[in-house]
């Protein structure tokens, strides 16, 4: 039994469209491999760990063993990726209002709800739409509501005009109104900024409020059965804390990669689960190839020294939720197949396995390690020696 597993998802950071990926519009979509081909990037370290064999079906040697991880859940988004993750299967997609905006009556509850005026109301780029209406939002102080490709609500707010205390609880607000089935959307996103006209700038104090999973989760589980899950990003918004025994919150990647380093060092025994989300939010959605490659590049870097500071009885999984192709149209994610590369400095044998067929075998795999339960899923851990 591995006493530590850390669990790594590089958000958005797919490698090659799935099998139904002509449903999503999203048929030959491959975010590492368009990325590395389109900039050059040399990722040596991402490249022992198998991410260019299964992105590009090449045959390298590789360090670990690693696979192609295949999502049944009805969506592309984060919210079911992570979910099936652990456990959960999305069978009906959480609502999005993307081509609408929210419904009148949405807008209005929130306004006599809060107090507040709402600008905005409208499928937008979060930095693109608070240098639109920011100046407004100061001067009346309204709040901006967008909405993306995603289930998702975001209320954007300078934090001078709105302070984080009211912002937050705004959002809670919101959370109470779209529990109702026809406005339930995935999340609820507080998306504070700062600085002046012109030169506005999102702060580290966003915050997620998630639905409660529909059910027990693998991290229930563990946490039942008395093991630590440390959670690094927004994982805790994720799984609306169910689940999550430690929350570090992460400015940005670096920041969590740093974190993982520390959590590293601590001596505990359970899961840490870990999010890095730049890929996705600051160069996937911005369709930014070169800030996508850079981010994956400093990963890269840093990877042998997460590896160095394994233990013998560390297990290290390395993956994504879903693939967010920054050469595709538009600025959705995208359908794809996710990487699983799989390490520990005990193993004596590496290469390639066969496709799990649902997410949900991370989770079994880890349940399966801590002697737990698992939802759904096969485990794989027989097969990593």
């Amino acid at each position: 039994m591995y006493k530590r597993i850390f669990l790594i998802v590089l958000d958005s950071c797919g490698v090659g469209h799935a099998t139904d990926a002509d449903k999503y519009h999203d048929d030959g979509a491959n975010t590492f491999q368009h990325v590395v081909m389109k900039t050059n990037i040399d990722l040596p370290n991402l490249k022992k760990m198998g991410f260019h064999n299964l992105a590009f079906d090449e045959k390298n040697e590789t360090m670990s063993y690693y696979m192609r991880g295949c999502e049944i859940s009805n969506g592309k988004d984060t919210l079911t990726g992570h979910l099936e993750m652990m456990g959960i299967e999305t069978k009906i997609p959480f609502k999005t209002f993307t081509d609408t905006g929210f419904p009148k009556e949405l807008i209005n509850t929130l306004i006599q709800k809060t107090g507040r005026g709402v600008l905005g109301n409208k499928n937008a780029s979060g930095t693109e739409i608070i240098e639109e209406l920011g100046e407004e939002h100061i001067k009346t102080g309204k709040l901006i509501v967008y909405t993306s490709a995603d289930s998702v609500l975001q209320i954007a707010a300078h934090e001078d005009i709105v302070p984080l205390e009211e912002l937050y609880n705004i959002c809670e607000i919101a959370r109470e109104i779209t529990t109702r089935d026809e406005w339930k959307v995935g999340r609820i996103i507080a998306r504070p900024f700062i600085g002046n006209v012109g030169s506005f700038k999102r702060t580290a104090n966003r915050h997620d409020y998630a639905l409660d999973p529909s059910g027990k989760t693998v991290l229930d589980y563990l946490k039942d059965d008395g093991f630590e899950i440390r959670s690094i990003g927004k994982i805790s918004d994720i799984f609306n804390n169910c689940g999550i025994t430690n929350s570090i919150k992460t400015k940005d990647n670096l920041d969590g990669i740093n974190k993982i380093l520390d959590t590293l060092d601590i001596p505990f025994e359970g899961l840490c689960f870990a999010n890095l989300n730049d890929f996705d939010t600051l160069y996937g959605h911005r369709r930014d190839i070169l800030g996508y490659a850079k981010a994956l590049k400093e990963f890269d870097n840093y990877l042998p020294k997460i590896i160095d500071k394994l233990k013998e009885d560390d297990l290290l999984i390395i993956t994504a939720d879903h693939g967010n192709d920054p050469t595709w149209t538009g600025t959705d994610h995208t359908r794809e197949n996710t990487p699983i590369c799989v390490y520990s400095k005990s193993m004596k044998h590496n290469g390639k396995l066969n496709n799990i067929e649902t997410f949900a075998d991370i989770g079994a795999t880890i349940a399966e390690n801590f002697n737990s339960n698992s939802p759904m899923g096969k485990s794989f851990l027989n097969k990593i020696k």
